[in-house]
């Protein structure tokens, strides 16, 4: 793998909008793309926005199984959201003047959102509901984050 190619695959961490200084509470949202997902960012946003608080936004890819050509075309799918992603919570962040640190980061989902509220103190998680009709047998990310019990989940419809 080339160097491009390996930084690709790196988890990273933004910073938009105002420096950091914040009184109020650590919020965490995760964001797929999905509808429910961006509903929730936008919830996440209004909350740290109105209580002066600071925002952490995740984004999480599964690592490509498979062979090596989906596998190439799932990553550049995923660099591609990650972009537009990327630019949507950089232009809210400043407009919203809500301090956001923006994530990316490769794993399982409940995993790397679980760590991330950990290691960032959040006071709330919020996520989207799955849409996936086998979440309601095997339980979904927001499922498993409730489960966990460490802070309150807010599950956006």
């Amino acid at each position: 793998m080339n160097g491009n190619a390996a930084r690709a695959f790196e988890s990273t961490v933004e910073r938009f909008g105002p420096p950091r200084h914040h009184t109020g509470r650590a919020i965490l949202a995760g964001v797929d793309g999905s509808d429910t997902a961006m509903r929730a960012a936008a919830f996440a946003f209004g909350m740290a926005r109105r209580e002066s608080g600071r925002l952490i936004v995740a984004f999480v890819c599964r690592p490509a199984l498979g062979p090596a050509v989906a596998a190439t075309v799932e990553h550049d799918t995923a660099q591609q959201l990650y972009a537009e992603l990327r630019e949507q919570i950089r232009a809210a962040a400043e407009e919203l003047e809500v301090p956001v640190s923006f994530l990316k980061t490769f794993g399982d989902p409940y995993t790397a959102l679980r760590d991330t509220a950990d290691r960032g103190q959040v006071d709330t998680v919020v996520v989207g509901a799955s849409q996936k009709a086998g979440h309601r047998f095997a339980g979904s990310v927001a499922t498993k984050l409730i489960r966990t019990g460490h802070w309150p989940v807010l599950v956006v419809p």
